[in-house]
């Protein structure tokens, strides 16, 4: 499931209320500037539960 996070507009979170704030846009959005600018963004499991996300960008 750690790839679908950055699918547009899905939450996988049930708990998450649905009419407040967010549109689940953020992950693919940053994503995708990610890649324009030659690096990436990898999920990955957070120590702390939950989803921690690496950006990577070349400098």
């Amino acid at each position: 499931m750690r790839e679908a996070v950055f699918k547009p507009f899905l939450r996988l979170d049930d708990e998450r209320n649905q009419d407040e704030g967010g549109s689940g846009l953020g992950l693919a959005i940053a994503r995708d500037i990610a890649r324009s600018h030659g690096g990436d963004i990898t999920p990955d499991d957070s120590p702390k539960g939950g989803l921690r996300a690496a950006v990577r960008v070349p400098v």
